[in-house]
Order: C-alpha cells, then structure tokens, then sequence
C-alpha cells in the first residue's frame, strides 16, 4: 500500500511539473516582441551603400553626403525631415560627384523631404500642421556631378556649400554622368540661410549628368529658389514648384537639358530666370510644354543679353501689372505662347522687345498649349490642396 502510493504521488508531481513547463512555455510565446524602431537620426556621411526603408521616417541631424562610391537607396513612401538650422550648421541632403541616389518613389507612395516641424506622417501627402507658404525651416536637396559647366573653372564649389567642404565641388568633363534616380519626390519648407543672401535651393543641380533620371519632381515653399541648374546635361521631367520666395526655375552656366511639362505657381521673384553662360563653353537648354501661373510674383521671364535658352508651347496667366518678359537675347529661341491678358493691357504691356509677336492671347482655360496637370495628380501637394484646380 505504502509502495502504491508512492507511485501515485511521483506520478501527480510529474503531471504538475509538465503543467509548470508547458505555463511557462505558453506564456513566453504570449510576450509581443518590442517594435522595431521606425525613426532614425541621420548625423553623419553615407560613405558605403545605405537603404532608407518604406514606413520610416528619417530625420537629418547636420549636413548628410553621399560620398563618392556609394547609393543612397531611398524606398516608396520614406519620410525625410530636416532639422532646422543656419549657417554651418544648416541641414542638407548632398549627392557628392561619384555618389548616387536612388531615390524612386511612385504615385502612390511619393517621399517626401520635409522640416521636423511638420507632423506629416506616412500615407498623408497633405501636412496636418504647416502651411504651404512657410519656407526656410531646412536646407534642400543638392545633386552634383562630373558635367560640364560653364564657369572660371571646369570644377567649382556649388552655393549653399561651405567652401571647406570639398564634397561641395561640380563640374567636370563627363556629359553623361550618372549620379542616379529621383522619382516621386517632393521637397518642402527648405531654403535656410547658409550666410548673407545665401540660401540653399528646393533641388540643386550642380553638373549633373545627363544618365541621371529625374521625373515627377514638387516643390513647395522653398526660400531660395525652388530649382537651380548650374550646368550640366541633366533633363527633369514633370515639376510643380509651387510658392518658392525666389525663383521658381532658374538656370545658370550653360545647363544644356530639358525642362518638360512643368508648373510654376506664385514665386516670390521670377517665374523662369535663366541666365548665360558663364565661361568658355557655351551650350543652351530647352523649356517646353510650362503652365506659368504668376500670382504674385515680381516676374514672368528674366535673362541675360547672353541667354541661350529655346523655348515652346508655354502658358501664362494670372498676370499683374509691372510682371514681364523682359528681353529677346540673340540666343532665344521662342515659339508658340499662350496668355490670359488682363482687361485693361496688352500683350506688350508683358511680353516686352518683340516677345508679344509670338504671343497668342487666349481667354483664362482656353489654353491649347502648356503643361499636363494629369501628372501631378495625387502624388503632389498641390494637387491635392486644390491649387492646380484652373491648370
């Protein structure tokens, strides 16, 4: 009897030592592992190849390169905000020559460079907290390359870059560099003061080569300008640039690309400044297929007597008294514009030495030529603020 219940009770206390372990088991398997982290501090150089991961925000810390030899993979959807700062210490994203960045979003997860004061989180396009009209809380993006420019020197230091910082350089004697791909993006609130009357662009193209693919490009709200071309080959595809304090697009040094299908809507200053060459090499560009809406802008067209620049199937409207198009270089080469003229003006009153001959004016939507609004539909902030709603 004695011996019967002890097998008795060695068998209920492997039977509760069992319910023990399989409790424990249970319970490690119920613990919900901690998330991973989905927002990064970016301080320092991108010296080998790096991915910026879909549903991550990401927030730049100081001046961020890309150095020579190395990607920066940035996927569909990624976040990208700036701290805010000037001087030395402004925030910039700068694709050195011999980096690249592959930076593609799509239509429906475009990636977005944006200030940390913006509460935008992933899946918005829209900021839940910060106008379209506030500009200069970061700096920009800057994409520099091995083409050529025309400067004092085949290679110089690009502007909103300290020149003790060789990361800064441009130019070169390679037209089709390759210093990657921008798809989808759009860039907001930048434009911080470096240095008196020196500010960083919304996108800077320093000698950027044209193997370089740039498409489905928005700006929004820069200080400086919103697009800058300091030579190079580079072409840029589908741009909305909208509420710069500056510029909206300006070119200088012989940039000898395209611009097509693009939107300018309310620049501080001039709608299109495009200047000449500044060197030796002389080479001109294209703007073709523009809807210029000028708002408030000081200008509609500034250029150089030297300007080289051709340019076609352009609308204007939302014009204002002392708005111009101010001279016909030697090296202009325009054709088939379109403007709403308001009551009261003529199209000389705007389109200034000559300009007003190729001028068909056309009531306000009656335009057959300028840009496809289709293609920033969605994607871009300003389409879906309603501020392209007349294009």
């Amino acid at each position: 009897m004695k011996k019967k219940n002890f097998q008795i009770l060695a068998m209920l206390m492997l039977a509760i030592m069992v319910t023990i372990s399989a409790c424990k088991k249970d319970a490690a398997n119920d613990e919900t592992p901690a998330p991973a982290p989905t927002e990064f501090t970016v301080a320092q150089n991108i010296t080998s190849n790096t991915t910026w991961a879909t549903g991550n925000t990401y927030t730049l810390a100081s001046r961020v390169t890309v150095t020579a030899g190395a990607t920066l993979t940035i996927q569909p959807g990624v976040i990208i905000k700036g701290e805010a700062g000037t001087g030395a210490n402004a925030t910039a994203l700068l694709v050195a020559r011999g980096g690249k960045i592959d930076a593609q979003g799509t239509a429906t997860q475009p990636i977005i460079f944006t200030s940390v004061a913006d509460e935008i989180k992933a899946g918005d396009i829209a900021s839940p907290n910060l106008d379209p009209d506030l500009n200069g809380l970061w700096g920009g993006v800057i994409v520099l390359g091995n083409a050529p420019i025309s400067a004092d020197a085949p290679s110089v230091q690009i502007e909103g870059i300290p020149p003790s910082d060789q990361n800064g350089l441009y130019g070169g004697s390679t037209p089709t560099d390759n210093s990657g791909v921008i798809k989808y993006i759009s860039i907001r609130h930048g434009g911080t003061n470096i240095g008196e009357g020196n500010e960083i662009n919304g996108l800077t193209l320093g000698g950027v080569g044209s193997e370089t693919i740039i498409e489905n490009v928005e700006i929004v709200s820069n200080q400086d300008d919103g697009i800058e071309w300091f030579g190079g080959t580079v072409n840029v595809t589908n741009a909305v640039i909208w509420n710069t304090g500056d510029d909206a697009v300006d070119t200088d040094q012989s940039w000898a690309g395209t611009l097509n299908n693009f939107i300018v809507v309310n620049p501080g200053d001039e709608c299109c400044e495009l200047d000449g060459p500044e060197g030796t090499m002389e080479a001109g560009h294209l703007l073709i297929n523009g809807t210029l809406f000028a708002d408030g802008a000081d200008g509609l067209v500034d250029l150089d007597d030297n300007s080289i620049v051709e340019m076609s199937a352009i609308y204007f409207f939302g014009l204002a008294d002392g708005q111009d198009f101010d001279l016909k270089p030697t090296g202009l080469v325009a054709a088939n514009f379109q403007a709403t003229i308001p009551a009261g003006f003529t199209k000389a009153d705007f389109f200034k030495d000559g300009i007003d001959a190729i001028v068909t004016e056309v009531a306000e939507g009656a335009n057959t030529v300028g840009a496809d609004v289709t293609k920033f539909q969605n994607w871009s902030w300003a389409s879906v603020s309603g501020a392209l709603d007349n294009f």
